[in-house]
């Protein structure tokens, strides 16, 4: 907390006294964007989706997951969104590369990586929709700035502007289970700068995740109580030089299946960032996150508490330079350096579930780091654009440890693991050929790498009946991959896009079952994915469509303890995921829509023995004027009360939201 109160305080003081400065100067006023540097010509040579502003803000549930379910092969580990589902199996991967609940894809805001620096989730509750401006979605490994997280792709968020966010702006609505939701921003220009303050509240007494037949005594409600608040700010520091600044806190409580079954998750980001716009454009960013973690086990049979994950503290640091040189007016070269490091530890109290007393305490940690450097050029010529780059990775995995006390105090287990590090090099590249103004044909390659979180290495797990062991001796994962497209523009206001992939992790990293009801964390020779992604987007007049669809051959490659897995579908991985949205805009500032979804059947389990049936579920969303900047919003969630399984072990089920309607008010924009 103290870094990130000073952190604040240091970019409030620059940003003012960048401001006095350029006030009490001749130079003409320049405004800020707030924003990184443009694209590159060749972004559009691999996979990309874009989630637009309207798309994040009729949402009918006003979570970041929903959003970015419409997006073509992107998937959680498991199908709850963050009000209930425990925060440590809130990954995010794309192509059906999952498998466990680590994020298999690099998620940035405003160009830093959001996933938690021991478990690699992504703390959604507090990524508030609202509060961006777009979602680009890059399905592919990625060789650039932070590159040695983006295995499966790149879900890069860009926070808003003050040109979205200037002024006041509130929302306040509550669903039929008389849950809420408060939302609120204020935004500043100051001179050429500005200034923008936001907050969200979310709580609720939930629903039961638990089936009726299933349900006892101690089943309790899949309550969430979760704030956050943001401030943002950016100044010019020269005619073409922007400082930026961000500082996120957050906080949410959880309580899942059974009384007293309470989880948290809570943070504390800072972010500076110089983004140059001159002759020789640059991109420097540097952060500092401080997290936590809190998690207690239930026991199914004789509801007491068996395990408390009492604190689970991590710090992540980082920071990028990127640099683009005039190297002439074909060419767009870049090239720089990244830093990250992940340090936590887990601290842990087993308890008997029959006398109450304290059976073992245990902790658990280490450190991890990446440090890269990137190259990257784009060259067109006429109607080609090529491109080409590389990524060099030295990586550590070290002061790993483990300990276990017993119930008097005495250590029974102390375990250190020795050190490792290495070097990775990674390469990706693409073409991207426009045959005219109807016609894109792309086509491109690359590799990556992830290495293990502290979470896969040290931490083990249980969700009753099953355990899971962490492994300290897992490897980095590889992805190797290649895919083509064509991207048409049949009439003004209509784009389809096809692509088709084959990408290969080796080493994949599963939870791997090695007993009854026991599962370890291991490598497995590799995940195969190839499928066929599709989006399709129109505007015709008062109506517009976007569609999105994907279709994927997975399986798992396992030898040794793991051959049971072999050429079996990785665990919570559908084979076809859709859905479409479908907006009505009789008049200014009205918007109604509907979204129908439909996610496959999926395994729960690597040895495919318990099955979470396919998925149906409409949604829809209406904004009405009332006057002024008042506006009536209503929304719906699974209006067909589709009964959505999220966890299927051994009979043992989880359910996910049921049929809820929202109604509430909107100021501001």
């Amino acid at each position: 907390m103290a870094i990130f109160r000073y952190l604040t305080a240091g970019s409030i003081i620059a940003l003012a006294a960048a401001h006095s400065a350029l006030a009490q100067s001749d130079e003409p006023v320049i405004v800020v964007t707030g924003e990184g540097l443009q694209e590159t010509p060749a972004a559009p040579a691999y996979d990309v989706q874009v989630v637009d502003e309207e798309q994040l803000r009729s949402t009918s549930s006003g979570r970041i997951e929903d959003a970015l379910s419409s997006v073509a092969g992107f998937q959680q580990f498991r199908r709850s969104d963050s009000r209930s589902a425990n925060a440590s199996a809130q990954g995010a991967t794309l192509r059906a590369l999952g498998g466990n609940a680590s994020s298999r894809a690099l998620v940035l805001l405003d160009g830093v990586p959001m996933s938690d620096p021991f478990f690699g989730y992504v703390p959604f509750s507090a990524l508030a929709p609202e509060r961006l401006s777009q979602i680009r979605v890059t399905r592919g490994g990625g060789a650039g700035p932070f590159g040695a997280g983006a295995l499966a792709g790149t879900i890069e968020l860009e926070s808003a502007g003050i040109n979205a966010l200037q002024g006041f702006a509130g929302q306040l609505l509550a669903n039929d289970r008389g849950e809420t939701e408060a939302s609120a921003s204020a935004g500043v220009q100051l001179g050429s700068g500005f200034v923008v303050a936001s907050g969200r509240w979310d709580r609720g007494e939930g629903f039961y995740t638990t089936p009726v037949a299933d349900r006892v005594p101690a089943s309790a409600r899949a309550s969430f109580d979760g704030w956050s608040a943001q401030l943002r700010g950016a100044a010019p520091i020269a005619s073409d030089v922007e400082l930026q600044f961000r500082g996120l806190a957050y906080r949410g409580t959880r309580t899942l299946r059974f009384e007293g079954a309470d989880s948290s998750i809570e943070g504390q980001d800072a972010s500076i960032r110089l983004v140059g716009r001159g002759e020789w454009q640059f991109d420097a960013i540097a952060y500092v996150q401080s997290r936590n973690f809190t998690n207690v086990v239930i026991s199914s049979t004789l509801f007491t508490p068996v395990l408390d994950q009492r604190n689970t503290p991590s710090t992540g640091l980082g920071g990028k330079l990127e640099l683009r040189p005039p190297v002439g007016g074909d060419h767009v070269l870049r090239f720089g350096a990244d830093y990250r490091l992940s340090d936590g530890e887990l601290f842990e109290t087993a308890i008997s579930a029959f006398s109450g007393n304290v059976t073992a305490r245990r902790n658990a940690g280490g450190i991890n780091t990446d440090f890269g450097l990137f190259l990257e050029d784009d060259w067109t010529l006429g109607a080609l654009t090529m491109t080409a780059g590389a990524r060099l990775d030295r990586w550590t995995i070290r002061a790993g440890f483990f300990s276990e006390r017993d119930q008097a105090g005495l250590p029974s287990k102390a375990t250190t693991y020795p050190d490792r590090a290495g070097w990775d090099v990674s390469f990706r590249g693409g073409l991207l050929f426009r045959a005219n103004e109807t016609v894109a044909i792309r086509a491109a390659a690359y590799s990556s790498l992830r290495l293990p979180t502290l979470n896969e290495l040290y931490r083990p797990f249980v969700v009753f009946p099953v355990e899971t062991q962490a492994n300290a001796d897992l490897e980095n994962e590889r992805l190797e991959g290649f895919e083509a497209g064509i991207d048409l523009t049949p009439v003004e206001g209509v784009s389809l896009s096809f692509t088709a992939f084959d990408n290969r992790v080796q080493n994949a990293i599963a939870n791997v079952t090695i007993d009854t009801n026991l599962r370890q964390r291991r490598n497995i020779d590799s995940i195969h994915s190839r499928g066929v992604e599709a989006s399709a987007k129109a505007d015709i007049g008062d109506f517009s469509m976007d569609a999105s669809a994907s279709w994927t051959d997975a399986e798992a490659r396992g030898s040794g303890l793991a051959a049971m897995l072999d050429g079996k579908r990785p665990s919570q991985t559908p084979r076809f995921i859709g859905g479409a949205t479908l907006s009505y805009r009789p008049a200014r500032n009205w918007l109604l829509s509907t979204t129908l979804r439909y996610i496959g059947a999926q395994f729960e389990d690597d040895l495919e023995t318990d099955v979470l049936p396919s998925a149906t579920t409409l949604d829809a969303f209406a904004r009405v004027p009332i006057t002024g900047k008042l506006a009536l919003i209503l929304r719906g969630e699974n209006l067909l009360g589709e009964t959505i399984v999220t966890r299927n072990q051994g009979g043992s089920i989880d359910l996910g939201a049921p049929r809820t309607v929202w109604g509430g008010l909107h100021y501001g924009f």
